[in-house]
């Protein structure tokens, strides 16, 4: 059974606060103990996650929207093809963004915590987009398998890139894994295509993003069925796929995983959806955090914690997802309140 009261908070990644400093100087005051790792909360264009790389999609020569001037239904962007007499070899991407904006937040992490704002033995935690998830937004069907290995050469070079300049000792990546958490759920088919997207092509894609980030480095996921306009595309019938994603995941030999985050709808509070956790097979050392943690505050919080316990031993607690997009400053402060009720520090 697990215990009472989860002494453990993760922060999955938007923070929808104004500023970096703001985002450690909050949730360090609040959460303090209970946060093993603290992400900076993605500020600015990096509030709506994927959505800041379509410019720099836009802004390749390689790419231009799709003639068709066909458009994803949830972002609203048109599609983007090749650019005129350009081939799949002439493909490729240069910085990202990601390590950029990692680097001068890690400054901002060491100052907060210099100060005592947060914990002394903290984790600076960069959450990153699979590929998949990028492309398959923003790139027309006939080109998101050679765009989308062009666009992971590059992503890889991120996380290389922020592995040189940020000590290990400090460092947790998280991938967060969308689209092939939906794939995987199957209940939406017609959203995807069907060629490249076996569960053997998504445990190969993962396999090679564990593999880019080095042994001393320690990893996460964040296994995610949307957050578009602050709400899943499709709710998961019960927790059995994410449970069996996540065993998957968890044999991956490229590298040891040391979270697993898996969301929770708040309408779910019944033994049914929590019963299929009774097979989760995490080793020993990784961690599991659910994300149950909703606007409807700490009451609701705490039955759902309650109903998990009934079939999982020790878990942490997060939300289901960022807490930026479709919510306001004065929410996401709530929402971190409702992380503090439910939850205590752990002992010394």
């Amino acid at each position: 059974m697990a215990d009472p009261i989860p002494d453990q908070v993760h922060l999955v990644g938007s923070i929808g606060l104004d500023t970096v400093e703001e985002v450690f100087r909050t949730v360090g005051a609040k959460l303090g103990r209970r946060l093993r790792r603290v992400p900076d909360g993605e500020p600015g264009g990096r509030r709506l996650w994927i959505t800041w790389q379509y410019p720099l999609l836009r802004a390749s020569p390689f790419l231009r929207p799709d003639p068709s001037l066909a458009k994803r239904t949830t972002t609203g962007v048109p599609l983007l093809s090749f650019a005129e007499g350009v081939g799949p070899a002439d493909l490729h991407f240069g910085e990202l963004g990601y390590a950029r904006e990692a680097r001068a937040s890690y400054l901002d992490f060491l100052s907060a915590r210099e100060r005592g704002e947060l914990p002394k033995d903290i984790k600076f935690q960069v959450c990153l987009p699979t590929p998949m998830a990028v492309i398959y937004a923003f790139a027309t069907l006939e080109t998101q398998r050679v765009i989308e290995g062009a666009y992971e050469k590059a992503m890889l070079a991120e996380v290389a890139a922020l592995c040189r300049a940020i000590p290990h000792r400090d460092l947790c990546l998280q991938w967060d894994v969308c689209v092939e958490m939906i794939i995987w759920d199957g209940q939406i088919p017609e959203r995807y295509p069907g060629e490249g997207t076996s569960k053997h092509d998504i445990l190969a894609r993962l396999t090679r993003l564990f593999s880019a980030v080095p042994a001393t480095v320690e990893l996460g996921i964040h296994l995610c069925y949307g957050d578009f306009d602050g709400k899943h595309f499709v709710d998961p019938k019960d927790a059995g796929k994410m449970v069996e994603l996540a065993n998957a995941c968890a044999q991956i030999e490229a590298h040891a995983l040391a979270y697993i985050h898996l969301p929770v709808p708040v309408a779910r509070s019944d033994d049914a959806f929590f019963r299929p956790f009774r097979d989760l097979m995490l080793p020993p050392g990784t961690e599991l955090y659910l994300g149950l943690v909703h606007p409807d505050g700490a009451a609701g919080t705490r039955a759902r914690i309650a109903a998990a316990g009934r079939a999982l031993g020790r878990f942490g607690i997060a939300t289901e997802c960022g807490m930026a997009r479709a919510r306001t400053p004065a929410l996401v402060e709530r929402l971190i309140d409702i992380h503090a009720e439910a939850s205590q520090e752990p002992p010394l």
